[in-house]
């Protein structure tokens, strides 16, 4: 054998040996798994369990259903890309609460950690494997009746059903009173709003939409006759209601008043097509405090964002708006709602006490997912009156934001998607001097040292206010 070719043989063969064997694939089509593999019934079924089928089942709002394997196997490369957005338009699932800054503590939170997101990629990158049967935990139940998630309801309303064509614009209007039928005052424990219409349930939808009618519906309740209805005498503002928005439960200190000869105002309310014409009410379900119950707080009256005079720029990046409010009361903030538009991207609230500053949080901000942020109890802003609150929105109106219809276009502000609003829906509550100092107490008492820090809270570490001594009068004055 010729030298050359014997060279050519040995330099083939040190290459086999240095490549390592591709394993074959087992009977199943699947790729034999190490002990360290990311598969689909030991480590991503979890996660989708708890974070991602409440949406993504046969009969949830989602356009696809990840509850099996054979569900979520052609969409693993998506899932990949769509958890690692985190907090930007598009992100799965849709938490944008940013992680690195800010108050980190939030009821009914879904978000994924740093790890999940990188067993999700690791997983599509390895061919998204099923894995052993045995690992799969027990299927999630999804109930699809009727009944409601707060529980049997004290009340419900319904609305006059509005009939929406398969395809024309959106459409904002009145619905006009609804009366409540209510004969004394009650205070509401829990709200929730469902939509019914005649759209087939099951089967894929095309949009988040798809199986509704309305896009939202902001109302209120106001006292009938010769009473105004304004906030001091038993009208009430209730938190908006939006596709795919969960119930509201209020905390037990600060029930929502309806009151007696009141009428619900469904004042505004959006509709938008979905290719199918479709015939659709709204059901409002009230679940009351005990006959006799009073609130410790009264609700705020903090209003924070700007609906009016807004000027956004065409083709312009991180555009901002800014606002302002002087706190007339303590005040502690139960939600944090940040609504924009189309061109919103971000938002963050600040508080400014004295020379401190303190970033509440940032939520990165999606038009096709509006989310209400709920604080656990003990982490909600506990605020001073007098601390300035700074509401600060972030604005794209680029190509690189998909949501906005044409960036080449001027928009102030106004109720259509491509008009545009900066206001944070969120609610809060009025505390008085001797609930503001129980309050601060308790966050105290959680915070082992004064190395400890409640962000969000300036005066806890504050030398508590001792009660006033009652003065007294001699008998000869």
């Amino acid at each position: 054998m010729p030298a050359r070719l014997r060279m050519a043989l040995r330099v083939v063969v040190l290459i086999g040996l240095a490549t390592p064997i591709t394993p074959l694939a087992q009977s199943s089509g699947q790729p034999r798994e190490s002990s360290n593999a990311v598969t689909f019934t030991k480590d991503i079924a979890p996660i989708l369990q708890r974070s991602c089928q409440q949406c993504h089942h046969p009969d949830g709002v989602a356009p696809m259903s990840l509850v099996t394997y054979e569900d979520a196997r052609p969409w693993a490369r998506a899932m990949k890309t769509r958890t690692a957005l985190r907090t930007s338009r598009g992100a799965m699932p849709p938490w944008f609460i940013e992680k690195n800054i800010g108050i980190q503590r939030f009821k009914n939170d879904p978000s994924l950690s740093d790890g999940e997101i990188a067993k999700i990629a690791k997983w599509a990158d390895a061919g998204a494997p099923r894995g052993n049967p045995a690992d799969m935990p027990p299927a999630r139940h999804f109930d699809t009746t009727d009944r409601w998630t707060i529980g049997e309801p004290d009340l419900v309303l319904r609305s006059p059903e509005v009939t929406v064509p398969a395809a024309g614009p959106d459409k904002w209007g009145s619905l006009g009173l609804v009366p409540t039928g209510v004969t004394e005052d009650r205070y509401v424990a829990a709200l929730e709003v469902r939509e019914v219409n005649d759209i087939p349930k099951g089967g894929s939808v095309k949009t988040v939409g798809g199986r509704y009618g309305f896009h939202h519906m902001t109302y209120s309740s106001v006292v009938q006759g010769d009473r105004p209805g304004g906030d001091a005498d038993g009208g009430t503002s209730w938190p908006v209601h939006e596709v795919g928005r969960n119930a509201d439960i209020f905390p037990p200190e600060a029930g929502r008043l309806l009151a007696a000869n009141s009428a619900l105002s469904l004042s505004a309310y959006h509709l938008h097509s979905n290719g199918r014409e479709t015939k659709a009410h709204l059901e409002f379900a009230f679940k009351f405090f005990p006959a006799g119950y009073k609130p410790l707080y009264r609700n705020s009256g903090l209003r924070l964002g700007n609906g009016i005079d807004i000027d956004v720029k065409p083709n312009q990046a991180n555009q901002e708006q800014h606002a302002y409010a002087t706190l007339q009361e303590h005040t502690k903030i139960i939600t944090f709602e940040p609504h924009m538009h189309a061109p919103g991207v971000r938002m963050c609230m600040e508080a400014i006490w004295g020379y401190s500053i303190q970033t509440l949080n940032c939520v990165g901000y999606d038009h096709n997912w509006v989310k209400q942020y709920v604080y656990e109890d003990d982490a909600a802003p506990l605020l001073p009156k007098g601390t300035i609150v700074h509401l600060i929105g972030f604005l794209d109106t680029t190509p690189a934001n998909r949501n906005p219809a044409d960036p080449r276009n001027w928009a102030g502000g106004g109720r259509r998607s491509i008009a545009n609003m900066f206001i944070n829906l969120g609610y809060s509550v009025a505390l008085t001097e001797e609930q503001f100092q129980a309050e601060m107490a308790k966050r105290r008492q959680n915070m082992k040292s004064r190395n400890d820090y409640d962000l969000g809270c300036p005066l806890c570490w504050a030398p508590p206010v001792k009660p006033a001594q009652p003065t007294t009068t001699s008998g000869n004055q």
